[in-house]
């Protein structure tokens, strides 16, 4: 693991140390890794939903729509089960 050192403000010190505290967090430095996981995932799903309004319209996603998906989830799995025990 690398070290990176960060100047924090008086207050922004405190609200770390109150979020650690009360959060259940071991250490500051759990409390920000996690906040940078967070905000990676964040900007994850902010790409993917702009990569969706960019693809153009979409079918109908209706009972027939997810009775298809399962199904097609079905069989990829019973797919995934035969490779395995051959």
């Amino acid at each position: 693991m690398v070290t990176m050192n960060i100047s924090l403000s008086d207050a922004l010190k405190n609200f770390v140390d109150e979020q650690v505290s009360q959060g259940g967090y071991v250490s500051s430095s759990e409390y920000v890794r996690d906040l940078l996981r967070r905000e990676q995932g964040r900007l994850q799903l902010r790409s993917m939903l702009l990569d969706g309004i960019n693809s153009g319209p979409a079918g109908v996603a209706d009972d027939a729509y997810f009775d298809d998906l399962k199904q097609k989830v079905r069989e990829a799995a019973r797919r995934r089960c035969e490779a395995a025990v051959e």
